[in-house]
C-alpha cells in the first residue's frame, strides 16, 4: 500500500488516503516519489471548482452539462442522474509534477533501470502519491547535480518552456511576461537564459517584487503599465508577450497588445478569456498562438500511453525533450529555483499544504515523501502470495479488477445489492479509483492487481480495459477462480487461443472451469420475448440489426485495444447467435472508406448459420445521436419482430400486431443474476464456453473479411503462426 493525496469531488476536500500500489505496464515504470510540486495556479483552481455547489460546478463546466443532457436524452433522466452521482462520489487524483527513483521497469522499457533518479509528468500519472506508474515518454532522467526537490518542478518548467518556444523569440529580443505566478517566474528566467530582455507584470505588488528579485529587467503592476506605450518598455516595443495569468477577462491580452511592437507575438499559456479587440490586434497585425501544456505529444495517447516517440528530425521539442531541456538548464546553473522550494510539508500534512497555496503569495508547495520504502518496493515488484479470507458458508465472495464508468454505473451497484454477495476486494490500474470503489460500494479492502489474481475469491469480475482481459482471465483460470469478464474475451486471436488453452488445461486436470463473458443483450427481457415468439420455427430466420454506435475520435483507446468490432460489435454477433440458436458458419463483411476520420467502424456484416439462417448487421459511426442507438428486426415463418433500443417491441403475426413498451433493459441484471445463481448451485456458466469462443472468433474473422473483402468460413482453431501474423498486422 502507498499513501496518496486526493480530492473528494463532491466536497472539494483534500484527504491523504492509503491506496494499492499501481500496476506496472510494459511501456512504463514504477516510481517511488521523493518530492512533488503543488501548483498554486492549476491545483488551487481545481479545488475551488470542487468546493462549489452542484450549480456552481455546472456553471464552471458547461461542457460536462451538455454531456449529461445528452445522456438524459438518449438513456433517460434516471440514467443521467446515476452517472452524475457516480462521478460526484469519486476521489480525484491530485498533482502532475514529481521526482523520485525508479522501482521497476516494464518489459518494453530499456532507457531506465531500477534506482534511476527521474522527473515525471502528467495528470493522472505523476500524482501526489508515494508510488506512481509513469509511461516512458512522461519520465526523464535527472542529472546527478540536480537535487530531486528542484527536479519536482520539471513539468511546470516544461510548460513555461513550451510557451517560450511558441513565442519564437531570438537573442536580444524583449519578452513581456504577463502574470508573475509560478509559470510566469519560470518563463521569465527561461527568457533571460535565452538572451532576452524581460518585463514582468502582475496585479499583485508582492509578485511584482518577487519577479524583480528573480531577475526581471523591469517589473510593474498591470495598472501602472496601462499608461505605457510599447516604446516605453523597449526601443520598439516588446517582441513577444507570454500570458501566464489566469483571468475570466481579456484584459491580459489587451495589455499584451498595447505593449507589443508591430507584428509582435502573443502566446497564451494561462486560462484567460480570448476576446481581444480586433482593433488592438489588427493595427499591429499581431499573431496570437496558444501553448499546449508541456509540448508536442500532450494529449496524444500513442505518444503518452503507448510510448511512440516523434522523430527528432521532424519534431525537435516534444514534451519529454522540453523536460530534459529544463533539467539541463537547472544542471548548468542557468535557472535559480531555490526561492520556489522554500515552502515544504511532509506528505501526511498535505491538507495544510493545500491551505497554504490559497494564499496569493504562495507560488508552490513542495510535498516531501519518506526516503525509505523497502516495504513498498517489495509490494510493487511481486505479490506477497495468496490473499486468503475467512470462509462463510452460503456467501459468495466477489473481487473485481477495474472500476471504470461501466463498472460503477452497471456492475457494482447490482453486486452490492445482490443477496449473499460479499464484495471482498477491488484493484485498479491506478489504485486511487480502487479506493473510490471501496468507499462507494463497500468492498472490504483494496489490493493490487497481483494480489487480487492470487486471492481465493469465489468470483473474479474483470472490468478493466479490453487489452488486459485475456491476461487476467488466463491467470484466474490457472488459479482455479471463476471468472466473469466484461466483453471482449480477448483483444487478438493470439490472446483468444491463450484463453482457450488455459480453459482446456483445466478440463484436462479434471476440473470444471467457470468462465462467463458480459454478452448481456441475449439476456434482455425483449430478447427472451423474441425467442419465445419464434419458438418451434420450421424454417431459417433472417435478422437485421442497425447499430447507430456514434463517432469515436481516432485517438480513443478502444481503437487501439482490438477496435470497435472486437470490443463492441461482438455484442450484436452474440445477440444474433442467441436468437438463431445455431452455430455461425460463414462471415462476410464490407466497410465504408475511413477517409481519415473513421477506423473501420462503418461496416455491414452478414453472418450465415448452420441452419441456413442469415443475419445482416450494420454498425455505424457516421450517424446522428438523435436517432435511437439499436434497432432490430427478425423475419421468419410469416412473423415479424421489431425492437427499438430495448424500449419498444412489436410482435406481428397472423395479421395482428402486439406492441410493448418498457423501461430500457439490455439484460445486465439478468446476466449477473444467472451468473451468481450458477456459482451458488455449482452449475455451468450461462453461456457455454464454445459459444463464447465462437462469437469472439467471429469478430476476428470479420476483421479478416474487411481486410480482404471476401467471405470467410468460421473455424474453431487458428494456427498460432497465423494468429501472431494477424496480430502484428
Amino acid at each position: 500500500m502507498s499513501k496518496a493525496v486526493v480530492e473528494d469531488v463532491r466536497s472539494g476536500q483534500v484527504e491523504v488516503v492509503e491506496v494499492p500500489c499501481p500496476e506496472l505496464h510494459s511501456n512504463g515504470i514504477l516510481v517511488r516519489t521523493r518530492f512533488s510540486a503543488v501548483s498554486a495556479g492549476t491545483e488551487r483552481a481545481k479545488l475551488e471548482t470542487g468546493e462549489k455547489s452542484l450549480v456552481g460546478k455546472a456553471l464552471e463546466r458547461p461542457d460536462l452539462v451538455r454531456q449529461v443532457l445528452a445522456v438524459a436524452c438518449q438513456q433517460g433522466v434516471q440514467a443521467a442522474y446515476h452517472k452524475v452521482q457516480s462521478r460526484l462520489n469519486a476521489l480525484s487524483a491530485l498533482g502532475y509534477s514529481c521526482a523520485g527513483t525508479v522501482l521497476a521497469v516494464g518489459k518494453e522499457v530499456t532507457e531506465f533501470q531500477p534506482g534511476d533518479r527521474v522527473a515525471c509528468a502528467g495528470a493522472g500519472y505523476a500524482n501526489h502519491c508515494e508510488v506512481n506508474y509513469i509511461p516512458r515518454n512522461l519520465a526523464v532522467r535527472v542529472p546527478d547535480n540536480v537535487p530531486l526537490d528542484a527536479a519536482s518542478l520539471t513539468t511546470i518548467g516544461a510548460i513555461a518552456l513550451q510557451g517560450l518556444r511558441q513565442s519564437e523569440v531570438r537573442l536580444g529580443e524583449t519578452v513581456a511576461v504577463i502574470g508573475a505566478g509560478l509559470v510566469g517566474l519560470l518563463a521569465l528566467q527561461l527568457s533571460k537564459a535565452a538572451g532576452c530582455r524581460t518585463l514582468a507584470l502582475d496585479i499583485d505588488e508582492q509578485r511584482v517584487e518577487a519577479a524583480r528579485r528573480m531577475g526581471a529587467d523591469l517589473a510593474l503592476l498591470c495598472q501602472d503599465a496601462q499608461t505605457l506605450t510599447a516604446e516605453h518598455i523597449a526601443r520598439y516595443g516588446a517582441d513577444a508577450a507570454i500570458v501566464t495569468a489566469a483571468s475570466p477577462s481579456a484584459e491580459p491580452l489587451e495589455l499584451a497588445a498595447r505593449l507589443l511592437r508591430d507584428r509582435g507575438r502573443i502566446v497564451v499559456v494561462g486560462d484567460v478569456a480570448m476576446g481581444i479587440s480586433r482593433r488592438a490586434a489588427y493595427h499591429k497585425e499581431l499573431s496570437i498562438a496558444l501553448s499546449r501544456s508541456y509540448g508536442p505529444g500532450r494529449y496524444d495517447a500513442q505518444y503518452e500511453e503507448k510510448g511512440v516517440d516523434y522523430p527528432i528530425g521532424y519534431v525537435r521539442w516534444t514534451e519529454k525533450r522540453n523536460m530534459e531541456a529544463f533539467l539541463d538548464l537547472l544542471a548548468s546553473g542557468s535557472l535559480n529555483v531555490a526561492p520556489l522550494l522554500e515552502l515544504r510539508y511532509p506528505l501526511q500534512r498535505a491538507q495544510e499544504a493545500y491551505a497554504r497555496i490559497r494564499e496569493k503569495n504562495a507560488y508552490t508547495v513542495i510535498l516531501e515523501y519518506p526516503e525509505s520504502g523497502d516495504g513498498i518496493a517489495s509490494a510493487v515488484v511481486s505479490a506477497a502470495g495468496p490473499v486468503a479470507r475467512d470462509p462463510k458458508p452460503g456467501r459468495l465472495y466477489v473481487s473485481c479488477i477495474g472500476a471504470g464508468a461501466f463498472a460503477r454505473d452497471v456492475v457494482l451497484p447490482h453486486l452490492k445489492s445482490a443477496k449473499d454477495v460479499i464484495l471482498d476486494s477491488v484493484a485498479t490500474s491506478s489504485g486511487i479509483s480502487a479506493e473510490t470503489a471501496r468507499r462507494s460500494f463497500g468492498f472490504r479492502r483494496t489490493l493490487t492487481v497481483e494480489e487480487v489474481l492470487a486471492s481465493d475469491s469465489d468470483l473474479l469480475c474483470v472490468l478493466s480495459r479490453h487489452d488486459s482481459h485475456s491476461r487476467y482471465v488466463t491467470r484466474a483460470l490457472m488459479n482455479h477462480t471463476a471468472v466473469l469478464v466484461e466483453k471482449p474475451l480477448a483483444a487478438s486471436e493470439l490472446e483468444l487461443q491463450e484463453v482457450r488453452a488455459a480453459y482446456e488445461a483445466e478440463l484436462e486436470r479434471g476440473r470444471a472451469p467457470f468462465l462467463m463473458a458480459g454478452f448481456n443483450r441475449r439476456f434482455a427481457p425483449f430478447t427472451e420475448r423474441i425467442k419465445q415468439f419464434f419458438a418451434g420455427r420450421r424454417e431459417p430466420m433472417l435478422l437485421h440489426a442497425r447499430i447507430n454506435a456514434g463517432y469515436l475520435p481516432l485517438g480513443h483507446w478502444t481503437h487501439a485495444a482490438g477496435g470497435r468490432i472486437v470490443g463492441e460489435f461482438c455484442h450484436f454477433v452474440d445477440w444474433a447467435r442467441a436468437v438463431v440458436n445455431s452455430p455461425i458458419q460463414h462471415v462476410q463483411a464490407a466497410a465504408l472508406p475511413d477517409g481519415n476520420r473513421y477506423c473501420r467502424d462503418n461496416v455491414v456484416v452478414t453472418l450465415s448459420f448452420e441452419d441456413q439462417s442469415l443475419a445482416n448487421l450494420l454498425y455505424l459511426a457516421n450517424g446522428d445521436p438523435s436517432v435511437s442507438k439499436e434497432y432490430f428486426e427478425v423475419f421468419c415463418g410469416g412473423r415479424v419482430a421489431r425492437m427499438d433500443d430495448f424500449r419498444f417491441l412489436t410482435l406481428a403475426g397472423n395479421g395482428k400486431a402486439e406492441e410493448v413498451k418498457a423501461r430500457r433493459d439490455k439484460g445486465h441484471h439478468q446476466l449477473l443474476e444467472l451468473t451468481l445463481d450458477a456459482l451458488r448451485s455449482g452449475g455451468p456458466a450461462p453461456i457455454p464456453f464454445d459459444e463464447l469462443f465462437e462469437v469472439t472468433q467471429a469478430t476476428f474473422t470479420i476483421h479478416r473479411s474487411l481486410a480482404g473483402n471476401r467471405t470467410d468460413e468460421l473455424s474453431g482453431q487458428t494456427d498460432p503462426d497465423t494468429a501472431l501474423a494477424l496480430e502484428r498486422s
